[in-house]
Order: C-alpha cells, then structure tokens, then sequence
C-alpha cells in the first residue's frame, strides 16, 4: 500500500505540474491532484476534502490573506498615483545611460523593497527598462535578468526586514520577525546583488559592437494582462492578479520624488518599528486565552508588523495623492480584487500538500528528506528547493515544505541550539532560488512584457535568479553553521 501510495503521490503532483502550466486554473487542480493521493493510499477522499485539503487552506487564508490584500492594495495605489514610474525615472536619471542594467536593478528592487507587488512592477518598469536598453544600445536579453534580479532575488528573500509574503510564511512556524538573520540576510543581498551585476556587466560588454537592442515591440501591457492563460500561471507564482492591472485609472498629474518614496520608507520603518520596539513592549499575555486561539506574540507578531507598515503605507499614499487619483474608488477596488485569486490559488496548493502530508506513503518521503546528511539547515534548504520548483510557487512550495516539517526542523534545531531565525532565512532563500523555472508564472510573464523568449533570455535569468541566490543561500549556511544567527 505504501508503494501505491508514493505512486499516487506523483500522478497527482505530476498532474498538477502538466495542467497548471498549460493554463488550467489551480483552483480545480490541487484538490484534485490530493484526492488522487488520497485515492492510492486507501484513504478516504471525501474526509480528505473537506477535513484535510479544505482546514488546511481555509488555515493558510486565516494566517496571511491580510498581507495579499494589503500587499496587492498598495501596488495598485502606487502604480495608479505614478509613484513607482517616478521612482524608477528618478533612479535611472541619476545613474545615467552609462549605468543602464545596475539603474533598472536599483529601480525594481526599491520599489519591491518597499512593499510594491512584483506584477506591478513589472508593468510599470518594462517599458522604461525598455526605452533605456534601446537608447543604451543593450540587447533586449538582458532585461528580463536585471529586473529578475532587482525584484525577485534579495528583495524577496534576504534584505532582512522585507514585506514579502515569502519572508512572512515562516514566522508563524518559528515564532520569527520579518527581520531574523539581518546580518546573515545582508551578506546574502550583497551576494545576489553583487553576483548578478557582475553577471550583466559581462554580457553587456560581451555584446557591445556584436548585438544592438533587437527587432520588434513586445505586446501590449493591457492585452498581456488579460490573458486568461498567463493569468492562470501568474496567479500561483506572486500576490497579484494581472488583470487588474489595467483596472482603476492613473494620475495624470506630476509627482516629485520625495512624495511618491514616502509611503516605501514608511513601509520600512514601522515594519523594524513594530518589530523591535512596539510589539515587545506591548502586553499580549491576553493571546493565550482560548477566544484568541491561544497563541503568543511569538507565533504572529511578525505578520502584525508587516500589516501594521503596510496599512500605515497605504493611508500614506492616499494622504499624499487623494486629489490626485482621479478614480480613488476604482484603484482601491482594483487592489483588493487582484488580491484574491493568488491567495486562493497558493491556498490550494498548501492544501494539496496537507493532504500529501496525511496520507501514510508521505512518512517514506519525510525520512528521506530528514535523513539527508548534513543537518537540518541542509535538509531544510533542499526542501524548499525541490517544493518550490515542482509548484512553480516560492511561497506555495515554502507552506507545504513547513507545513508538513516545520516542527521537525525546529526540534533538531533546539537540539543543536541552532536559532530559529536562522531556520527563516534558510527557508526563505531556498524557496526563492528553483521557483524560478521555465514553468514559474513570473518568468513567463515577465518573458512576455518586456518581449522576449525562453530561447532568448532565460539563461541570464537562471545566471542571476537561480544560480546567484543558491551561491548566497550557501554562504549563509556556511556562515550560520559556523557562527550561528547575527
């Protein structure tokens, strides 16, 4: 039974991978694909439905649908009051055409720093990364890798302190702040950073004389937005809903730089202001009660910091271009709606893996992952890794991955008197390392925006989204072995 079981395990999984890259939605998928695990171990199915699959995301929503709407909420008032386009005018007219790649990276990865979601970014920088790269004489190659790199390496996984929801997964598993591991995560940034800007630099030079920017005009923003099967894709892979993009209508009028960064540097602040100061001081004795789910700060107050800056954001934005934005209702409408389907569509996935967890054949699979030499830092790492590209979800992968063995790790690690912290960011980088297959909703959609394949491009992205974070998360396993969580 337990051979039938690991066999169903990968009919299901195998399944989800095929269908959901061909455009089906995950919403139907996943629950099918763990009812098929369910079906191969002998287990009940119905029971699987709605008492594993179903309390598992409804669990996962509970937890962190806050963050994808207050997340989706902030980009689309950014987009629409023109601060990101600001932004990334203001960097790259200071660096210059002679420091093209290294402005669009800076760009993306203040923007997304600050708590702005990745599609919009995408939207909004790949015309300007487009212009740049033209006047430059860059090859149009090169720019699906700088903004990979400037939005969805560091920023996402390693600048201590960042609102995304990948760096909140882990804290309610090892009672963490979106801070743990600073200094390991700093090292890691300047990694990343430094790895992929050498990395462009040379094929920029590589290409300077042999290559000009290229033929032809990517498609439009509005119609890549809206197409249902890229949407599909999108949808498991970030916070946002492509659709909605097009939703609300932007501001016409100018905006100076300090205005449109002031609701990015509020994000920053109250997130570390939250987390060392206020939530610690505050009595929160009271969570332990039973009406409260008797819990501790310990287990959700890294998710209160990042609601709190991104709430207190969002008022700033609104305070700043309320006579601004001339469809305030629309952008706000627009915001929370692109919000809902990737929570779902992640939910579904961390419900899929609840029920994998439960069926019986899975205790095959968690002492194989356990048992793999090195310790926990180790078998965590490569968990993560695996999880995240076979879902093509850094933060699908990562719920499943704690989900199923969080407790384990923390365990083994109190063992060993290793810091949950450092736990965090090893899980953290390590689900942000292999989502960025060819399969991965944000590659084929940025691919897409700024008019580029896979034959084209996607080496680049591998050089500097795949291969510079895996060199950053092994230093911070090196460095976290040797002198522990700082």
């Amino acid at each position: 039974m337990i051979a039938f079981g690991l066999v169903g395990i990968l009919i299901g999984l195998g399944l989800l991978i095929w269908l959901s890259y061909r455009g089906w939605s995950v919403l139907i998928l996943a629950p099918l694909a763990g009812m098929i695990a369910a079906l191969f171990s002998g287990e009940p199915l119905l029971a699987h439905l709605t008492q594993t699959f179903m309390a598992s995301a409804a669990g996962f929503v509970a937890q962190f649908f806050p963050l994808f709407l207050l997340g989706a909420l902030f980009g689309k008032l950014m987009e629409d009051s023109g601060s990101v386009a600001v932004i990334g005018r203001y960097v790259t007219e200071r660096l210059g055409t002679r420091r093209t790649v290294l402005a669009v990276v800076l760009a993306g990865a203040f923007v997304t720093y600050g708590g702005v979601s990745l599609f919009v970014a995408f939207f909004v920088l790949a015309p300007m990364a487009q212009e740049l790269f033209r006047s430059a004489g860059i090859p149009r190659r090169l720019m699906p890798a700088a903004i990979v790199l400037g939005t969805s390496t560091f920023t996402m996984s390693a600048l201590p302190g960042t609102p995304s929801i990948q760096n909140a997964i882990p804290m309610p598993f090892f009672g963490t702040t979106p801070f743990a591991a600073p200094g390991l995560g700093i090292i890691a940034s300047l990694i990343m950073l430094g790895f992929g800007v050498w990395w462009l630099g040379r094929e920029e030079a590589r290409a300077q004389g042999r290559e000009g920017f290229g033929d032809g005009e990517p498609p439009s923003g509005e119609r890549l937005a809206t197409d249902l099967q890229l949407r599909e894709r999108a949808t498991t892979a970030r916070e946002f809903d492509p659709p909605e993009i097009t939703r609300g209508k932007p501001s016409e009028a100018s905006l100076s730089i300090l205005p449109a960064a002031l609701p990015i540097l509020v994000v920053v602040s109250v997130n570390l202001l939250m987390s060392t100061l206020v939530l610690p001081w505050l009595d929160t004795s009271f969570l332990a009660e039973a009406r409260w789910g008797e819990t501790s700060l310990a287990a959700i107050g890294g998710v209160w910091s990042v609601v709190t800056a991104l709430a207190c954001a969002i008022v700033t934005v609104l305070a700043i271009n309320y006579r601004r934005l001339p469809t305030i209702r629309e952008s706000i409408d627009a915001g929370a709606n692109a919000s809902v389907l990737p929570a779902m569509s992640v939910a579904s996935l961390v419900g899929f893996g609840a029920v994998v967890a439960a069926v019986p054949a899975f205790a095959v699979v968690r002492d194989a992952v356990l048992g793999i030499e090195g310790g926990p830092l180790v078998s965590l790492a490569i968990s993560t890794n695996l999880l995240a590209a076979l879902t093509g979800s850094a933060s699908g992968g990562l719920t499943i991955a704690l989900d199923a063995l969080a407790r384990t790790y923390l365990e083994r690690a109190a063992d060993i008197g290793m810091s949950p912290a450092l736990l965090h960011r090893v899980a953290v980088i390590g689900a942000g390392t292999l989502d960025s297959l060819p399969h991965n909703g944000a590659v084929i959609t940025l691919l897409a925006v700024c008019g580029s394949s896979h034959r084209e491009a996607y080496r680049d992205i591998v050089i500097v989204g795949i291969v510079g974070p895996i060199i950053g998360l092994v230093a911070v396993m090196l460095l976290g072995s040797v002198f522990g969580s700082f």
